[in-house]
């Protein structure tokens, strides 16, 4: 069985279509995490992915990473550890922010609290004084560097199986013709019509609508998030 694993993941990694990755996921769930040989297997096809030369991180190996590092076997975990001490996307900011505790919230599948983690984030970036005021105006979008959204998009789409990100949520935004209505619907943000409440009524789990993750508040107008999808970072990302 490990050797018909790794057979098929070699076999797909030739190949980059998106209906590819998608089985290349199915494969990595599927790999039991009780399982020694087969996630030793994995182990060594995970390292030869990532010290390959031009090496940039995917939603592929992001699911592997955290299928060794979540595992219960600690020869495994020390591994993974070891190989990618602050994980696979490169953490780069031009403001000197520290993503890693963003990127172990969203390793370890710890939603709400990457979340909630994004947003206090985003208002440090901007420069908004976290004690009075925590939310962002859309004049304050553009006083966040291009690097750091791209960072979190990064760490957002690595972590989810490609399903969640601000560019993903730019994408459907785009792809409904700009039309809020129908982008709320699309990522599950409303339900005929009507808002989700936060924080029980939105999916903290991979399980949610692609485009899902991470919220902002639409009640306060589509602004902000008129501001971020139109945001330079996105140019030729």
């Amino acid at each position: 069985m490990p050797n018909q694993i790794r057979a098929q993941l070699l076999e797909l990694n030739k190949n980059t279509k998106s209906n590819n990755v998608k089985q290349q996921l199915e494969i990595i769930e599927n790999i039991n995490s009780n399982d020694s040989i087969e996630l030793k297997d994995l182990a060594d096809l995970f390292f030869e992915r990532i010290t390959g030369p031009n090496y940039k991180s995917n939603c592929v190996d992001g699911l592997i990473y955290e299928k060794l590092l979540n595992s219960k076997n600690q020869e495994i975990v020390k591994f993974a550890s070891n190989l990618c001490p602050d994980g696979i996307v490169p953490l780069r900011s031009a403001q000197q922010m520290n993503y890693k505790d963003l990127q172990m919230l969203l390793t370890h599948r710890d939603l709400l609290k990457a979340d909630q983690l994004t947003q206090q984030k985003l208002i440090q970036l901007a420069g908004v004084n976290a004690q009075t005021r925590n939310w962002l105006y859309f004049t304050d979008i553009k006083k966040i560097p291009a690097q750091d959204l791209q960072t979190i998009d990064k760490l957002w789409h690595t972590h989810s199986k490609g399903k969640f990100g601000l560019f993903v949520q730019r994408q459907i935004w785009l792809s409904v013709g700009k039309d809020w209505g129908k982008f709320w619907q699309k990522i599950g943000w409303e339900v005929d019509r009507i808002p989700c409440r936060y924080p029980e009524e939105f999916q903290w789990n991979s399980h949610g609508p692609r485009g899902h993750l991470p919220l902002f508040n639409q009640l306060r107008g589509v602004q902000v998030l008129s501001a971020l999808f139109t945001h330079k970072a996105w140019e030729n990302y």
